[in-house]
């Protein structure tokens, strides 16, 4: 028995006359409406000239009668005239009058045999009212369909609409049609009565309800527009702006009797179903106390997944990237992915021990790569599960990354080869916002991954929280409608519904290449997790869910009425799994220890040993030849393209650069210029993204030129370097961090052979996106044994610019640092940098000088392995004519300086060196400028530490140890409780023993990172340099 509602409040387009109205004012004159088939009731001996061979040609003078009456002979003029305005049967025909007796003005002036006023009008609105009707089953038809497996919930929350209930759709009778003919034309609102049930009435272009038919009786037009719309399928795609698009999609919903299977793949879907369900009804049998966020309710997504990747592997891709939460996740790895089951079920056994180093992730966390052959299609086929968090929808960026890199490495430049699939909840769907950062990056150049097909399993709850009270919007899928992406809802307890919408949308994606969402509209068997008592907040729905028979068992009785199964067969299939299950449980008693590495959704293979090990533990000179470097520096300061025209202002900018080549320095541009070229030269790909990259937040970078006289016209001369070099990509983002920085993390998963960075537009922009830098950024190796050389650029410091453009956190990335403060490394261990770099979670630096960025940059690279690295970029040391490097401190044996020591006057003599500072980034300069007017350069020595994290144990103790008689005291301008000091004092007594103080000058604690006041600024930073070169300020604290 399924519930019809009626359509009378929602399926409410224009009235008749207003659309009457809106036609003629928006569509061409001449442009044909779908028009009445008049059924003739006269014998064709009463009109002589209708006959079964003349009916078409009797049709089209109709057509064009209607559109305009003088287009036709009179005589036909006369013909329709009287026969809507009701002329008996064989007299609304009259010859015209011979020639002979008359002149052509007697034809004119024939008269009608009916002397009534047409009504021509009514024709017109009734088929215009039919039109409006087809509309509205169209536009709204999805509120009022079957969704809802449970039938508590209106799948979009509004159930104001009184239901009609009858006994099936395939049984409308009379009565059925007059009630809701009735209700859809309450007042007149269409101007169609009962009568109007039996017309025929020709259909518009913009249906296909009637198949091979061009006409229909209403009667039969409202049924099939119920068939189409108003069952267990919900299609919402009239607000789609290309007509091309809305009538794919309408061909594919309206079309009879399109959703029609063969008997064979209604058994391959039994025996998904069958595992889909079995294997958690195994789990629940041999751990009924564990947590396992199983899929019961829903379990029609696994053959709902396996559909989408049967018909895109037919359309030719070879590699699905999948993102999901924790719900399901097992299930999706066992029978999607095909995880070996043992290891699967080995992941419950509570005496396992961790093989690998880190912490490890709970098992339906955890990622998956494997490659098979699709048994439908015949075709290799990957899949890449990736490893998530909690936190939900976080993976949705990163998995678009990871799709875009191998897009990007295959050639694959229309998304033929690769797509992402991404598996939603409902609660999460509509709650999260990183949804609608993730979207507004799927049709932009440099993100674009070509079409994404999203799956919500609307479970209709968020943990126990309703969905009335979880969203504004009709659907959890509405977010969608931005990016003009199709929502398919369908109910979950139909299975073959379920298949077809995901045919359709695996077809969608490949036709359009944009995305596509699947609203898998079901339930939640348990609660939130296997432990967890769902009666206390959804007392109603559990109830319901208590009495609801499982979709398996469902859809086999279907299948065995029909003949297609029989119940012994379908209970073979049933047993032949479960020995399956056993089989594998048994094995999974052998394995004794977890392999996280057996779980890697990424694998890069040649980078590492067979084994996962670096392939050394060294790294070569970053440094370059000084050909290397006039070259790239000569570039830099040109336009490799004729006839381009620059401004004027960026032509000053690159005659600076070109005078710097020659004298042999680079600035930070430079210097970065420098490090990229290179680094393309040896094929390394360099992706640079963010916030206005292109031009540089502060108009330092330019590595994008737009000529001035024609639009659109850009060059970028990092792509001119080399004959065979690696291309660059740098790309402007949208003005989200979040969802960016999950994509770049995505592309920086693909392949270790390349340096990805992501540029915040200031440093503190970069806590909209902190759930990417803790979950997946500081953790990702601990927890899934993933690497990722990830560069993020964070401009920062303090120069009076206000609390919000001057701190990029420093300290919360120093404090998630993975080495122990308290321990000394042992300083004489071979190749002790690289060991610490090996062993550290992230490298943390901020460059005094541009030779050093452009060491780091290089290193990155040339390490035998990859760490996330943070870089603090300066602001005003992009120009400051002190921070300049020599093409001596770059060339070939040259490295990365982890710390920079004093070289002056205080070298030369240490033992009178009375206060040694240690400092990091732009306060150098300050110290400088204000020892060199203090005239203290034999007394106080200056030493920058370059990489924080790793701390620099080996270097700052020599030279602690060169200056035996030195107070030691940590500077910075940062405040107390930010910045470095908490993370660099303890480390400095580590490495001393404890034998000094470290003493503190900078600014004093504060809730703001920064005054916004600029005197205030001018001030705190004089009393810090105050404080840094007072050699007695410490004295009273002794």
């Amino acid at each position: 028995m399924f519930h019809l509602r009626t359509c009378a409040a929602k399926l409410r387009p224009l009235t008749a006359s207003q659309t009457v109205k809106t036609f003629s004012q928006n569509r061409p004159a001449a442009a044909r409406t779908f028009g009445q088939v008049r059924c003739y009731t006269a014998p064709v001996a009463a009109e002589p000239f209708l006959s079964g061979t003349s009916s078409n040609y009797v049709e089209e003078m109709y057509y064009a009668w209607l559109e305009n009456p003088k287009s036709v002979h009179k005589s036909w003029d006369i013909f329709f005239r009287n026969t809507n305005a009701g002329a008996p049967p064989g007299t609304a025909y009259q010859s015209p009058l011979p020639l002979s007796l008359g002149s052509l003005s007697a034809v004119a002036r024939a008269q009608p045999l009916v002397e009534v006023q047409p009504n021509v009008d009514k024709l017109v609105e009734d088929h215009l009212a039919v039109q409006s009707l087809i509309r509205a089953y169209q536009i709204r038809g999805h509120h009022v369909a079957q969704l809802d497996p449970l039938g508590i919930l209106d799948a979009d929350l509004d159930s104001s609409v009184p239901a009609d209930i009858i006994s099936s759709t395939d049984k409308l009778d009379l009565a059925v049609f007059k009630e809701r003919l009735r209700m859809l034309t309450v007042g007149g609102f269409y101007g169609l009565d009962e009568s109007d049930l039996d017309k025929v009435f020709h259909l518009p272009t913009t249906t296909f309800i009637g198949g091979q038919e061009s006409a229909l009786p209403l009667r039969e037009i409202i049924r099939r527009l119920e068939m189409a719309y108003c069952q267990h399928i919900g299609v919402e795609f009239m607000f789609i702006n290309d007509l091309e698009q809305c009538q794919w999609i309408r061909q594919k919903f309206e079309t009879p009797g399109i959703m029609q299977f063969t008997n064979e793949e209604k058994r391959t879907l039994l025996a998904r179903l069958v595992r889909s369900t079995r294997f958690e009804e195994f789990l629940q049998r041999k751990w009924s106390s564990e947590k396992r966020f199983g899929l019961e309710g829903c379990e029609v997504l696994i053959p709902a997944l396996k559909t989408i990747i049967d018909k895109s592997s037919e359309n030719g891709v070879d590699y699905v990237i999948m993102g999901m939460p924790h719900r399901g996740r097992l299930n999706v790895l066992a029978n999607v992915i095909r995880k070996e089951l043992e290891q699967i079920f080995c992941q419950f056994d509570s005496k396992l021990e961790a093989a690998d180093e880190g912490s490890g992730d709970v098992k339906y966390h955890l990622g998956m790569y494997h490659r098979r052959i699709n048994r439908v299609t015949d075709r290799n086929i990957t899949l890449s599960l990736v490893a998530n968090p909690s936190h939900l929808e976080a993976a949705d960026p990163v998995v678009m990354g990871k799709t875009k890199a191998e897009q990007f490495y295959c050639g694959d430049t229309e998304g033929k080869k690769v797509m992402s699939i991404l598996l939603h909840g409902d609660a999460a769907f509509a709650g999260q916002g990183i949804v609608y950062e993730t979207f507004h990056l799927s049709d932009l150049p440099s993100y674009t991954t070509h079409g994404t097909v999203h799956v919500v399993v609307n479970n209709q709850i968020g943990f126990t929280t309703d969905p009335r009270m979880a969203r504004s919007s009709p659907y959890p899928t509405d977010v969608a409608r931005v990016v003009n992406a199709p929502i398919f809802h369908v109910n979950a307890d139909d299975p073959e519904a379920v298949m077809y919408v995901c045919k359709v949308a695996a077809e969608w994606r490949s036709t359009f290449h944009k995305d596509v969402v699947v609203d898998l509209v079901c339930y939640r068997r348990n609660g939130h997790n296997e432990m967890d008592e769902p009666m206390f907040t959804q007392p109603l729905m559990y109830k319901q869910i208590r009495k609801q028979k499982p979709v398996l068992q469902k859809y086999a009785e279907v299948l065995v009425s029909q003949g297609v199964v029989n119940q012994p067969e379908y209970e073979e299939e049933i047993s032949k799994y479960d020995k399956i299950c056993e089989e594998a449980f048994t094995r999974s008693k052998d394995e004794k220890i977890l392999h996280i590495k057996h779980w890697l959704d990424s694998p890069w293979p040649g980078f590492f040993t067979l084994d996962g090990q670096p392939r050394s533990m060294t790294c070569p000179s970053t440094g370059l030849t000084e050909d290397i470097l006039a070259h790239i520096g000569n570039v830099a300061s040109s336009v490799p393209v004729e006839n381009f025209t620059i401004h004027g202002g960026l032509s000053r900018i690159l005659k600076t650069r070109g005078e710097l080549v020659k004298n042999r320095t680079v600035d930070w541009a430079l210097a970065e210029y420098m490090a990229f070229g290179s680094l393309l030269k040896e094929g390394i790909h360099i992706r640079l993204s963010g916030q206005d990259v292109e031009r540089g937040t502060f108009s330092h970078r330019h590595h994008v030129l737009h000529d001035q006289n024609v639009d659109k016209r850009t060059c970028i001369p990092m792509n001119h370097l080399w004959p065979n070099q690696a291309p660059y990509t740098v790309c402007n983002s949208s003005l989200s961090e979040y969802g960016v920085l999950g994509f770049e993390l995505g592309f920086a998963m693909a392949s270790p052979n390349a340096l990805v960075l992501w540029e915040a537009q200031f440093g503190d922009f970069h806590n909209t996106a902190q759930c990417i830098i803790d979950q997946f950024i500081c953790p990702g190796q601990a927890k899934w044994v993933r690497q990722n050389g990830i560069v993020l650029l964070l401009p920062h410091g303090m120069e009076g610019m206000g609390p919000e453009h001057s701190s990029a956190r420093p300290e919360r990335f120093l404090q998630m640092c993975n080495d122990d403060p308290d321990v000394l490394p042992d300083l004489k261990e071979a190749n002790f940098d690289i060991n610490q770099l090996y062993d550290c979670n992230w490298v943390v630096v901020n460059c005094s000088t541009p030779g050093n960025f452009f060491h780091v940059l290089r290193r990155q690279i040339l390490l035998p392995f990859r760490k996330p690295l943070i870089i603090f970029t300066p602001k005003s040391l992009l120009r400051h004519p002190e921070a300049r490097s020599s093409f001596d401190e770059m060339l070939p044996g040259t490295h990365f300086q982890r710390v920079i020591p004093e070289d002056g006057p205080a070298a030369q003599n240490p033992e009178n060196v009375k206060r040694l500072l240690f400092c990091t980034g732009k306060v150098y300069y300050d110290l400088t400028r204000e020892r060199k007017a203090r005239d203290m350069a034999e007394q106080v020595a200056i030493t920058r530490i370059e990489q924080l994290s790793p701390f620099p144990f080996d270097l700052l103790l020599q030279e602690v140890q060169k200056y035996p008689s030195a107070q030691l005291a940590w500077c910075q301008e940062e405040h107390k409780n930010q910045g470095y000091y908490d993370y660099v004092k303890p480390r400095l007594r580590t490495t001393i023993n404890r034998a000094k103080p470290v003493w503190y000058a900078g600014r004093d604690p504060a809730a703001a990172p920064a005054t916004g006041n600029k005197k205030t600024h001018l001030t705190e930073l004089q009393r810090l340099l105050d404080t840094a070169f007072d050699l007695d300020a410490f004295k009273k604290f002794s």
